[in-house]
């Protein structure tokens, strides 16, 4: 491991104790083999003046709910060290008082929570400490003799503490050590916690820092000699329509279990491809977490599918069940739907309410990966006993973390393809979908469609609907990169210039028909496979007024739109046996899409004698229709509002006395 120390860019961070201690920070959290997500801690020591100009001593330690990539000074939260100290004298201290103590310690109360390390931090007399979960260490000292192992690599210059619960038990272990071990005089160098993690101290941040990157390559290198040649596997990404097929139902059973739409992304990395190829891959791949605290994100263990995935989910979900009754004492179990999954020939399947918590929790599962199958070849995976992790998992400063996240959006986990999303109609459409939540790809024959999707923090793919491999093609990329798809609405059409019947050229027909039907058929026949293994599979087609209220010189356009309702039709008749809800709806008069240029309205009002106003609000509830309220309509289309509706017809118009 290399030291990504800069003198240029530590400067930019400035020269004072906070600011190098943000700088240094950040090194640790670029680094995934350290710290992953929100994990690890680090704090350092300053004396200040407080509001009335009195010097205080203070100890800025990393606040929750921030991660050390990321880190900016007001995530460091100012902690008084006399009570810090004080608390660590304390025979005894329950989390909530820790907690409600260290806030009333904070100089800032709008700082966010001290780490529960706080008084740890505390109580080492050197002016930074670090502290990571570094995959190396954790590779080192997760083993029967990991204890022994450790001893030996580091000698008497690290102290090799055992397991203990994290926040005030682990401070009163450590303030133990100290009353009888001087770090300084001693020359300790950092203090190594079994099955845990790694602590370095120094009075320079630059110093603190390159001690703990010393120490973790002196595990790796230690490590990589007593190893050997790494499991290899033969296996690829997923070739075949079949997988795909395997992946999205995998997708839909674990979502049933956990009781909401959950993201699934599969990972075919080196490791991860490794790591599902091994021979006892269910023995050492469900033994426990590569640290407690990735319990939270991953639970205890991973699934490991048989052939049977539905049977090894609900394994899985009786296992932790009975793990749970096991352990517990008073608290109410949570759900038992595995956080990833090792599929064996394929990879590494990580789930989560959003894309962002299914990537969090595939690197922890990759991360994880690669650790254990490191340790399996260098002395054996031998993670802390489940009992151990059952109490950081269902501790209630870790599972705090979780309640703090934003209220579930109506969408949340599910995944939505839309077609023709590049402007108008469209665009709003995918844009009401991300809103509330769902993981929308926008199909569209616009070269800009990537950057326009990329807006609304969606995916958008360059696709002629009218061509068979690639929607063929789009369809699979969702399904790979999400687990499946949920939501599909079929909106992509032209309306070509109007002609009578007499003089309309053949080409305008063929060409309406092909985008304005046929290349809706040719997406349900490739669509439907994936949705009918959905999460409250929900199919929606714009149609139009014309259907019900057609007007002359506009029969292409009126047919192609009359033929995809009864499209529509056939398709709620052949879907409700599998709960999938079909619906189509009809808009009339939006003007705010690139067709209604000001000129074009301006001329349309006038052949009715009207001022443009009164053209955009000629029906009979005289209110005009935006694209944003076909977009609300579709996105409450595919909601529970409309659970139980399906084959129904829906105009959105303000009233139309021809089609009422």
């Amino acid at each position: 491991m290399q030291s990504l120390w800069n003198d240029t860019e530590a400067a930019t961070f400035g020269t004072d104790l906070l600011g190098q201690r943000v700088y240094t920070s950040r090194l640790l959290g670029r680094n995934p083999a350290l710290v992953l997500h929100g994990g690890g801690n680090t704090s350092v020591k300053v004396t200040e003046k407080d509001y009335f100009g009195d010097s205080v001593d203070l100890c800025y330690v990393k606040g929750s709910g921030w991660d050390l990539a990321t880190i900016e000074r007001e995530g460091f939260s100012p902690v008084r060290m006399e009570a810090l100290l004080k608390m660590s004298q304390l025979p005894t201290m329950s989390d909530e008082d820790m907690v409600l103590q260290q806030r009333a310690a904070m100089t800032n109360p709008n700082a966010p929570a001290a780490s529960i390390e706080a008084i740890l931090h505390a109580i080492l007399p050197f002016t930074f400490v670090d502290h990571s979960h570094a995959n190396a260490i954790s590779a080192l000292t997760c083993a029967e003799d990991g204890e022994a192992r450790t001893q030996e690599l580091f000698g008497s210059k690290v102290l090799v503490l055992p397991y203990v619960m994290p926040g005030f038990v682990l401070a009163k272990q450590v303030f133990e050590v100290l009353q009888k071990t001087d770090l300084r005089q001693e020359g300790i160098e950092g203090i190594v916690l079994l099955k845990h993690g790694l602590f370095t101290f120094a009075d320079d941040a630059k110093a603190s820092y390159e001690k703990h990157i010393e120490l973790v390559t002196r595990a790796e290198e230690y490590l990589g000699r007593a190893g050997v040649a790494p499991a290899t596997s033969d296996a690829g990404i997923l070739p075949a329509q079949e997988d795909l097929l395997a992946l999205a139902k995998l997708r839909q059973i674990v979502s049933k279990t956990r009781g909401f739409p959950q993201i699934a992304r599969l990972s075919t990395s080196e490791s991860a491809l490794a790591y599902a190829a091994l021979p006892n891959i269910a023995d050492c791949g469900t033994r426990g977490p590569l640290t407690p605290d990735h319990s939270i994100r991953t639970k205890r263990i991973p699934a490991v599918l048989g052939d049977d995935h539905a049977a090894s989910v609900q394994q899985f979900a009786d296992d932790y069940a009975a793990y749970f009754t096991k352990h517990a004492s008073g608290q109410t179990m949570l759900d038992a739907a595995p956080r990833f999954a090792v599929w064996p020939g394929y990879g590494i399947v990580s789930f989560g309410d959003t894309l962002k918590d299914a990537k969090i929790v595939a690197d922890i599962a990759e991360s994880t990966a690669a650790t254990v199958a490191l340790a399996e070849r260098t002395g054996g995976w031998s993670p802390l006993s489940d009992g151990d992790i059952f109490d950081i998992e269902y501790w209630d400063l870790e599972q705090a973390k979780l309640r703090k996240g934003p209220a579930r959006k109506v969408h949340q986990g599910k995944v939505a393809l839309v077609t023709g999303c590049a402007a108008g109609i469209g665009f709003a459409i995918a844009e009401s979908l991300a809103e509330q939540g769902a993981q929308v790809v926008g199909l569209d024959i616009d070269k800009e469609i990537p950057d326009i999707m990329k807006k609304i923090g969606a995916v958008g793919i360059v696709v002629n609907l009218t061509e068979d491999q690639p929607v063929q093609d789009a369809i699979d990329f969702a399904v790979r990169e999400f687990g499946g798809i949920d939501i599909v609405v079929s909106n992509a059409g032209i309306f070509p210039k109007n002609d009578a019947l007499d003089v309309m050229a053949q080409t305008d027909w063929d060409r309406t028909l092909m985008i304005n039907l046929t290349s809706h058929q040719k997406l349900m026949n490739k669509v439907i496979p994936y949705v009918k293994h959905s999460v409250d599979g929900s199919i929606i087609f714009v149609g139009s007024r014309n259907f019900k209220a057609p007007g002359p010189g506009a029969s292409a356009y009126s047919c192609s739109k009359a033929a995809l309702t009864q499209l529509c039709r056939v398709a709620a008749l052949e879907l409700a046996p599998w709960k999938i809800r079909v619906n189509i709806v009809h808009p009339d008069a939006v003007f705010d899409t690139k067709l209604w240029t000001p000129e074009a309205l301006a001329k349309s009002a006038a052949r009715y004698n009207m001022t443009v106003e009164e053209y955009k609000t000629k029906n009979l509830m005289k209110v005009e229709i935006r694209s944003k309220d076909i977009g609300n309509m579709v996105a409450a289309m595919a909601s529970p509002l409309f659970a139980k509706v399906t084959g129904a017809q829906i105009p959105v118009d303000g009233g139309n006395d021809r089609v009422i």
